[in-house]
């Protein structure tokens, strides 16, 4: 088990900011020694995960199956996307699903119709979780215990001038989400970018994801995204929270995945 961990410790240390490391980087990132970083590195290159060119190592498109395996026997995204496609119809602004994992959110739903933010959001696509719609309402109805656990270990890094980085901040922030049912984050993430997300609930009520809508600040004011977005956003959050009830899909991945996001980062 150690030796997994240890090896998934590696993959997770290339990143957008660093899809190519050295072994002293990987080391360094990983807190392995030279010797175990490069024993893990071969390792994954023998299995077709890493690939190195000259000094520098990079994930291959093969680390794609390790999400894929859990996405597609989840058959979320499957029951997600007509109501997706049936929001964004309504709204025209672009709407996604997350999940919690960790300190992030992970999409794994999404239609788009113009692209709002620099960085591009496809399936697998993480964000910090308390800078997003959707990480807010997957963070407000966390279990006590897995929320002290989560704002011990996140790091509220200042995106915009609007972000929220202190923890008694984001603590009123969730406690204001659970009471009204939905979020809304403006510019917190990126300039321009405004989202609202609702929770979406299994069969017992626990809040298995989230739906969110997203828009330009500079088209529409706060109170207008309030009146037009929301009553949409809730409606289709309901939808598919019928469906999941109606046992359409089975929910055990999902429910898994949410609890699990307590205890550690994919």
């Amino acid at each position: 088990m150690q030796s997994l961990a240890r090896g998934l410790s590696v993959i997770r240390a290339f990143d957008a900011d660093h899809p190519e490391l050295t072994l002293s980087e990987v080391a360094e990132a990983t807190g392995l020694t030279r010797a175990a970083a490069r024993r893990f590195l071969l390792t994954l290159a023998d299995l077709g995960y890493v690939h190195s060119n000259g000094r520098l190592f990079a994930l291959t498109p093969r680390v794609l199956e390790l999400g894929y395996a859990y996405l597609s026997s989840l058959s979320l995204p499957e029951l997600v996307q007509p109501h997706l496609k049936r929001l964004v119809a309504e709204v025209q602004e672009s709407a996604s699903l997350a999940v919690l994992d960790g300190t992030d959110v992970v999409y794994v739903a999404r239609v788009a119709t113009s692209r709002i933010m620099r960085v591009s959001i496809t399936i697998g696509t993480r964000f910090p979780a308390y800078a997003t719609s959707m990480g807010r309402v997957l963070l407000a109805w966390l279990p006590p215990g897995a929320l002290e656990d989560h704002l011990t270990r996140a790091e509220l890094t200042r995106y915009t001038p609007r972000t929220v980085t202190s923890v008694p901040q984001l603590r009123g922030a969730l406690e204001k989400v659970r009471a009204q049912g939905w979020a809304m984050v403006d510019q917190e993430l990126e300039e321009g970018l405004r989202s609202l997300a609702a929770p979406v609930r299994d069969g017992s009520g626990n809040v298995v994801a989230a739906v969110n809508v997203s828009t330009h600040a500079s088209r529409t004011s706060v109170e207008s995204n309030r009146h037009t977005l929301l009553p949409p956003l809730l409606a289709t959050a309901a939808r598919i929270e019928a469906d999941l009830s109606a046992g359409r899909i089975p929910l055990s991945g999902a429910q898994s995945s949410v609890t699990a996001g307590a205890s550690g980062r994919a």
